[in-house]
């Protein structure tokens, strides 16, 4: 069975290109100019067993908002195409992820109804590392690295990327910080959980023997 996918999506403020593979390595191969949402994509895929490559390219003179949603959009689309009618699948997932000093949860149902629950606990002050700034369009740049990469993350687009995620991939997703201090932690320790949680519910139960996972008949 392939579950692979292909999505792009171009707005006057993003041009995302996504090829998604449910049953990876964990590969992460996307070209991203956010530092931190770099090292955020690629735990999701080393713990849940994703290959995802591509391109994200967006408006960074303005902020990182468009951008980081808009990758969430693209990536929830990618799901939703890779998973068809959802048929043979364990469709819920849950996991808890301990890192340092934080334990995060994460609970997911691809039941074909989208709604978020993200109580993440984030302080809102974005995470800044050391660097120089990058140019944009027309040589608008704000903060970045000399290789072009924002150095800095805006805490505050955590929630937008999985609210983005959930509305075009059609599921339930709960995530918790139950305790924590750093922000680091607790968002990276949230995507690791989303990612176990996800591959649990998106892999091929063989007891089901290709049945869609519904007393429906049906995901909707």
């Amino acid at each position: 069975m392939n579950r692979t996918a292909t999505v792009e999506r171009n707005t006057r403020e993003t041009q995302i290109t996504l090829t998604l593979n449910l049953d990876g390595k964990g590969r992460c191969g996307v070209k991203n100019p956010i530092g931190f949402f770099d090292h955020l994509l690629t735990s999701f895929c080393k713990h849940g067993m994703f290959d995802l490559e591509g391109e994200l390219k967006g408006d960074l003179w303005v902020d990182q908002h468009h951008l980081i949603e808009d990758t969430g959009i693209t990536l929830g689309s990618c799901f939703a195409k890779a998973l068809g009618n959802c048929a043979g699948i364990a469709r819920s997932g849950f996991f808890i992820y301990p890192m340092d000093e934080s334990l995060l949860q994460a609970s997911v149902d691809f039941g074909g109804r989208s709604f978020l629950v993200c109580d993440a606990k984030l302080t809102g002050i974005p995470l800044v590392s050391i660097g120089q700034g990058c140019q944009g369009q027309n040589g608008q740049g704000g903060e970045g690295s000399a290789n072009g990469t924002a150095a800095s993350f805006q805490t505050d687009c955590f929630e937008d990327f999985w609210q983005g995620f959930v509305s075009t991939a059609r599921c339930n997703l709960h995530l918790d910080t139950i305790r924590g201090r750093s922000d680091h932690h607790k968002m990276e320790g949230l995507f690791k959980a989303a990612a176990r949680a996800i591959r649990s519910a998106v892999e091929i139960d063989a007891r089901r023997g290709g049945e869609i996972p519904s007393t429906k008949g049906v995901i909707v």
